[in-house]
């Protein structure tokens, strides 16, 4: 579908932006959760309409919201999530070893979030800098002794950063480049840090898997743009770098690990990055009408999501949601879940007890509970970690409890039947 007027210009290539990609309608910013007495107050909402440019095929949603009101006060925190802790442990080590760092070499995490990442560098005596916006988040980095400067990284700070010496060998965005409204500066700002032999690592859901997988869910106002390796490829050379690596990764429900250095660098490209290349091409990721159909499958999960959960509340079942993460926020607020479905939502981040979830003022209570309540269904919203949590919570099987999974289309586990 294709809208009638045109909207702006593509964050990247300042092509005119006239296709859309996913209209999910208004919705409030997905991490602000509301504290029990702002309850009746009025919430900002905003479109979630996602367009797509047919020049460099960025899909991107419109600036509404500011970074500085969405991040300077965050409600994740990375260190809730064990699997996610392990991969970044997973990825210092290779990094230490690929890229032979040690105490002379200097790491630079931008988005260091809790500290999650570079405590792992620490403990090698590495030095490390972290650079976070949300100031109750880089507090916590800070008292695990992980050094961090609160601000938005960009084109000056980088300047400012070389100018004191500080000259990075590794600089790493994990789920950054998605929450960068103005990407070209961000990039640039990278290309000015990086030392001339440097590397550079990014990791961002795969726009490829998003697609294939239905994952509408991972549209919010935080994620301002959504990546295919090709669009990372025409975005690297704008910005006189290359890409000399890429890896598939299972983390957020699909997500590429691109390798990045000076285009003048002699690092060779390794062949996985021609392969993807191909495979994105197969999928037909350079046309714009697979793109252009994607709205139509959003629709049709909304409506079979609906069907399932009429249908358990006519038998007179208790539904409850295991997390309430940025994702479940969209999910619950385009298909219009709330308190007539969903008795209570739990969450292993003390910060969000006692809130409710942005718009369907869902109320987020500790994991305990569930134990308490025994409902019949749990609907998983963070369904990337749905192993995690189904083997934590395998015991509402004792109850005869099920769990119920979103995307890419209703599921049903029962845990009596995993051990069989």
């Amino acid at each position: 579908m294709d809208t009638a007027q045109n909207v702006g210009l593509c964050r990247l290539c300042g092509s005119p932006l006239q296709h859309t990609f996913a209209d999910l309608g208004m919705s409030p910013p997905c991490e602000s959760f509301v504290p029990a007495g702002a309850i009746n107050n009025m919430e900002p909402y905003y479109p979630l309409h996602a367009f797509v440019c047919s020049e460099c095929f960025l899909v991107q949603l419109q600036e509404y919201v500011e970074p500085r009101d969405i991040f300077e006060e965050y409600a994740y925190f990375s260190s809730y999530s064990d699997s996610w802790v392990a991969h970044a442990k997973q990825y210092c080590e290779a990094s230490i070893e690929r890229f032979a760092l040690d105490h002379n070499s200097f790491v630079v995490e931008i988005a260091s979030n809790d500290g999650y990442l570079l405590q792992h560098f620490l403990k090698k005596d590495i030095p490390i800098l972290g650079i976070e916006p949300a100031i109750n988040v880089a507090k916590v980095a800070v008292q695990k002794g992980v050094p961090t400067i609160t601000d938005f990284f960009c084109k000056t700070l980088a300047k400012q950063m070389v100018a004191e010496g500080r000259q990075a060998d590794l600089i790493i965005g994990n789920n950054v480049l998605a929450q960068v409204p103005n990407l070209n500066d961000f990039v640039a700002g990278m290309k000015v840090l990086l030392k001339p032999s440097g590397v550079i690592t990014l990791e961002f859901p795969h726009i490829a898997r998003l697609i294939e997988e239905n994952q509408f869910d991972t549209i919010y106002h935080e994620h301002f743009s959504y990546f295919s390796l090709l669009t990372i490829e025409k975005m690297a050379e704008r910005h006189d770098l290359k890409v000399f690596d890429v890896e598939e990764l299972p983390t957020h429900g699909g997500s590429l690990r691109v390798y990045l250095t000076h285009a003048s660098s002699l690092r060779q490209r390794e062949p996985r990055v021609d392969a993807l290349r191909r495979r994105e091409s197969e999928a037909r990721l350079d046309q714009i009408e697979t793109y252009t159909a994607f709205d139509d499958a959003i629709q049709q999960t909304k409506r079979n999501l609906l069907s399932f959960l009429i249908r358990l509340k006519e038998m007179r079942k208790s539904i409850c949601a295991y997390g309430a993460p940025g994702k479940g926020n969209t999910l619950l607020n385009y298909c219009g879940i709330g308190t007539d479905f969903i008795d209570f939502a739990v969450d292993r981040n003390p910060y969000k007890h006692g809130r409710f979830t942005p718009g369907m003022h869902i109320p987020i209570k500790p994991v305990s509970e569930i134990e308490r309540a025994k409902p019949d269904y749990i609907l998983i919203l963070p369904w990337n970690l749905k192993g995690e949590i189904v083997s934590q919570m395998k015991d509402i099987g004792n109850w005869g409890g099920k769990f119920v999974i979103p995307i890419p289309d209703v599921s049903v586990i029962d845990p009596k039947e995993l051990g069989q």
